[in-house]
């Protein structure tokens, strides 16, 4: 099983800039049609959750995102560096890493066109 990469430490007078996604609004709106449309499918909730690794002062938001088949969250949608990765919840397993939110939530259930971006 593939591990994510660890939350490095710069020193503060560092000139390294940790390139990390972040979720933004235009990903919290385009979740909330995904949600609606994919109804339908099964999804039933999701939550932007903060998390904050135990070796980094570092938050982190992952979605969870709970099917009507199981009443603990089904997938996780996370930010790994420059790509997104969706892993399956119950078993804690990777399922892919993809460049887009997007194509995180399509893989998950494919309710919207691939073309369905929201502009930045």
């Amino acid at each position: 099983m593939a591990k994510p990469a660890p939350l490095r430490d710069f020193p503060v007078d560092s000139n390294i800039v940790s390139l990390r996604l972040r979720f933004l609004p235009r990903h919290r709106e385009y979740l909330m049609r995904w949600l609606q449309a994919g109804s339908s499918m099964g999804l039933c909730d999701v939550d932007v959750s903060p998390r904050t690794p135990i070796t980094s002062p570092v938050t982190l938001e992952h979605v969870l995102v709970w099917v009507r088949e199981n009443p603990d969250p089904a997938y996780m949608v996370r930010p790994d560096g420059m790509r997104w990765q969706v892993i399956d919840h119950v078993r804690n397993h990777p399922l892919g890493s993809f460049q887009s939110f997007e194509d995180a939530l399509h893989c998950i259930r494919p309710v919207l066109g691939q073309t369905a971006t929201v502009a930045a």
